[in-house]
């Protein structure tokens, strides 16, 4: 998974930094005013592509349906056509979901799975929400 803000070859082999749009979130950042043991518990960086409200939808939606359409993901996620599309793709370039486009008859038809490294990086967010939520409470 390449990192936004990670320099690349631009053209003619020019190196090039790319602008981050979405800053990281720290542990430290959202948990402002607590301090000690809480912070030093929850993990730094909270992964920013399953982070997007979409993503998350897409990714959360595949956890629990083996296979999902874009069909099924546009009208479980209340998203338009190109929305989808945009953010799925970002899920699929990192490897979190897997596409197959065929047809049903002569209709065509594009089918998401999670991959295991999609799995894998679901469960480390909800742990990483699960912390936050728990370090914050401790504390209110």
């Amino acid at each position: 998974m390449a990192d936004a803000g990670a320099a690349s070859s631009g053209p003619r082999g020019r190196s090039r930094t790319a602008p981050s749009t979405e800053p990281p979130v720290t542990a430290s950042a959202s948990l402002h005013g607590v301090s000690g043991d809480a912070v030093e518990r929850v993990p730094m960086e909270l992964d920013r592509l399953i982070h997007e409200r979409l993503r998350l939808g897409i990714v959360s939606a595949l956890a629990v349906n083996d296979v999902l359409s874009f069909s099924d993901l546009k009208k479980l996620l209340h998203s338009t056509d190109g929305n989808l599309s945009v953010h799925a793709r970002r899920l699929e370039d990192a490897g979190y979901v897997s596409c197959r486009k065929g047809f049903d008859g002569r209709v065509p038809r594009t089918e998401y799975r999670l991959t295991r490294s999609g799995r894998q990086a679901l469960e480390r967010y909800l742990n990483h929400m699960e912390a936050l939520i728990n370090a914050t409470r401790e504390h209110v």
